[in-house]
């Protein structure tokens, strides 16, 4: 071997580099957080008091979702929400530059024993979370304190400065990005490869997508099917990830089992176990959910409402 070979060979692989946001993300990301929280005060103020932001379907959500809030209460829960949404943003921006050290200050896990049990044992794990607090730091804390590979299934933005943009923050930290479309097919052709699987799946599908129906929040929704069928083909046990609010800037996230692996479950069991978790996590604290989506776009059927009667 030539001394150019044996250098080449003990130089030691180069590290894909870390994807770094825009410039100006980037620069808005070094205000400290006393500051962008304070804007993100002032914004929540002008969307709920002076310019009020989908208000109309805010209200209306919230009040079907619980008929025995009075007007105060609904008042206070609204309140809350934007500003919940407005601190969500500015953090968003702030996982530009935080390090690994500051997001996992500022999102505790635990249970995560559990999850890593399987994984240590060479067996892949489906996790499944809601829009639930923040999200987006969600993945970035599990992407550093996981230890193993992590992919997350999302739908592309329209925009595509926003989902070029979007992607740079998501995958800082090594999570793998897949089109939930694919995601199936992703995970048969690397079935192999010991990871987690990351899903949010309390969005609602689109009407192309085969759904489940349920009662949800006091309303016939239509729940995406996804988990479901990966758990169907893969028999890979599934955890719920409840997430909540400590205080401002600090969250928690907890693992809890949904389904052992190898389980056959009956049609529709996991979807409704899933959504069972969800309700119970939004009706613990309602402001943390977002209430301004239209979650409530697809309408059931006349003909599934009499099969269900039937």
């Amino acid at each position: 071997m030539t001394t150019t070979e044996s250098n080449t060979a003990a130089a030691p692989a180069a590290e894909p580099a870390e994807p770094r946001a825009a410039w100006w993300v980037r620069l808005l990301s070094r205000i400290p957080f006393a500051a962008l929280y304070a804007f993100a005060g002032l914004a929540a103020w002008l969307a709920f008091r002076v310019f009020p932001y989908r208000e109309r379907i805010v209200r209306e959500n919230l009040t079907r979702a619980f008929p025995d809030f009075d007007e105060e209460r609904l008042r206070a829960v609204m309140r809350d929400y934007y500003l919940g949404f407005a601190q969500m943003f500015v953090e968003i921006i702030k996982s530009a530059t935080m390090t690994p050290g500051e997001i996992l200050r500022r999102v505790e896990i635990r249970d995560l024993e559990l999850p890593l049990a399987h994984l240590e044992g060479g067996q892949p794990v489906l996790l499944v979370a809601a829009h639930q607090c923040n999200w987006e730091w969600m993945l970035l804390a599990l992407s550093l304190k996981l230890g193993y590979p992590l992919d997350a299934a999302y739908k592309p933005l329209v925009d595509s400065w926003a989902e070029r943009e979007m992607k740079k923050l998501r995958t800082r930290f090594g999570s793998r990005l897949v089109p939930a479309k694919d995601l199936l097919a992703d995970i048969i052709k690397r079935r192999d490869v010991v990871r987690a699987i990351a899903m949010v799946a309390d969005q609602e599908p689109t009407t192309s997508e085969t759904k489940h129906w349920t009662r949800f929040l006091n309303r016939d929704s239509a729940f995406y099917l996804g988990p479901e069928e990966i758990t169907r083909v893969t028999r890979f046990p599934v955890f719920f990830i409840r997430m909540r609010r400590l205080g401002r800037g600090h969250y928690e996230m907890r693992f809890q089992p949904l389904a052992p692996g190898g389980e056959a479950l009956p049609a529709g069991a996991l979807t409704e176990r899933y959504a069972r978790l969800v309700e119970e996590q939004i009706r613990a604290a309602p402001p943390d959910w977002p209430w301004s989506h239209k979650r409530w776009k697809l309408k059931k059927s006349v003909y599934q409402n009499r099969l269900r009667a039937s």
